[in-house]
């Protein structure tokens, strides 16, 4: 009996762990952008969806149930006098290969977070699409994002030029009726916030022309947002902000700039990560410091060592982030004198970091982020300037390290 049950365990140890079920790698599942194509990946399977060529202005979404994708696409085709080229919507069914426009005109697409609708502008109206037929929402709408229940919506205004100088911009709460047949451009618009038309953290101010990317915090009590300036100056400084869900508390953070990484809460905690530093990296790979503020204590912790910049984090959990990160340095015309990140893995309650790839000289890792339902962190390694590169994953700690899908564009994994 012993001599079976040893050959059964031993059985089992020679049979791939495949066989029992999904691995980490197999639970992944990212669509991605390569020549113009959509193309999914589901585990080691590939599969391009798209039969012609296109170009994507933004990177694809899924849908809460990661039954649906979303995606916008150029279209030359032209539909009135004073357009020439239009963005179109279009949702993806996963299991039923099919694809359906939503939208000719429109953009800023995004998914509500617990049911299979989307929201969108064009010529700032906010407008929302149950993939049957669409509503329109508000008027003069910047930017948005959903509530995290899904019955309303933060929107902004952009300020305005005007004679006497630049309005301010304005936060609004647009709440949803039960019944969208019923929907009114204003009665259900209430006034939330009026952003001061100059903040600043105390170093740098700019003066409040848009408020952009709002994301809710874990509890849903804290919205971080950040407020731009004219669009030339947007490349150097910005403001990171948050404000209280009741907005009655508004508070400046830190300086930032576009284009590296945007602020993000922790999975389950109050603390909200960002990229602080002015300057843009044509002047320098410099001044730009991961840091973590905690709510309402707004406690803030530097997490960036000396002589290092950051390029981009993901959080791990609520104690661990991976940040892209250089040597400081000048910027160089040559690209092969620019420094390129490695991925390095950060814990919040110890001041000991690990440095946890190592590309090759000349090509760096960029845009962490950690896949929590497969045990994965993944980046894209490629070179500062070019658009594409091949996604890899590997185990936290940075081993079992490989390539995942190559020639890659813009990417999104779907996320549980």
């Amino acid at each position: 009996m012993r001599k079976l049950f040893l050959l059964f365990w031993c059985f089992l140890l020679i049979i791939p762990s495949e066989a029992w079920g999904d691995t980490g790698e197999n639970n992944m599942q990212a669509a991605f952008i390569r020549s113009g194509y959509l193309w999914l990946k589901t585990g080691n399977v590939e599969e391009q969806i798209t039969a012609e060529p296109a170009k994507f202005n933004n990177t694809p979404t899924w849908s809460y149930d990661g039954q649906w994708l979303l995606y916008e696409k150029e279209t030359t085709e032209i539909h009135s006098s004073n357009m020439e080229n239009s963005t179109e919507i279009w949702v993806y069914n996963v299991q039923a290969k099919m694809h359906k426009k939503i939208f000719q005109g429109g953009g800023n697409a995004k998914w509500a977070p617990s049911d299979n609708k989307i929201a969108f502008t064009s010529n700032s109206v906010l407008n929302i699409s149950d993939l049957k037929e669409f509503h329109n929402v508000a008027l003069g709408v910047d930017d948005f994002n959903w509530y995290p229940a899904g019955t309303a919506f933060i929107v902004s205004s952009s300020a305005v030029l005007r004679p006497d100088g630049w309005t301010s911009p304005i936060l609004y709460k647009v709440q949803l009726p039960n019944d969208l047949e019923k929907l009114n451009l204003t009665e259900y618009v209430e006034p939330f916030f009026t952003i001061p038309k100059e903040i600043g953290n105390g170093k740098a101010s700019i003066k409040s022309i848009n408020a952009t990317t709002f994301e809710f915090s874990p509890d849903g009590k804290w919205i971080s947002f950040i407020v731009n300036p004219t669009a030339s100056w947007s490349m150097d400084s910005d403001m990171v902000c948050v404000i209280s869900a009741d907005g009655k508390n508004f508070e400046v953070l830190d300086e930032m700039i576009l284009h590296l990484d945007v602020p993000k809460w922790a999975p389950g905690r109050n603390l909200l990560g960002y990229i602080a530093g002015g300057g843009r990296i044509v002047l320098g790979f410099k001044n730009k410091k991961l840091k973590v503020t905690e709510l309402p204590a707004y406690k803030t912790m530097n997490l960036t060592p000396a002589k290092f910049a950051e390029m981009g984090f993901t959080w791990v959990d609520n104690e661990r982030l991976v940040a892209s990160r250089v040597d400081e340095s000048e910027w160089s015309n040559d690209p092969q004198r620019r420094p390129e990140p490695t991925l390095c893995l950060i814990q919040l309650n110890k001041i000991q970091q690990t440095r946890i790839t190592y590309p090759k000289k000349s090509i760096g890792d960029y845009d962490p982020l950690y896949i929590k339902n497969a045990h994965k962190l993944t980046w894209i390694r490629k070179k500062l300037a070019q658009q594409k590169g091949d996604i890899w994953i590997a185990d936290l700690n940075g081993k079992n390290a490989k390539v995942w899908a190559k020639d890659v564009e813009q990417y999104s994994f779907y996320v549980k």
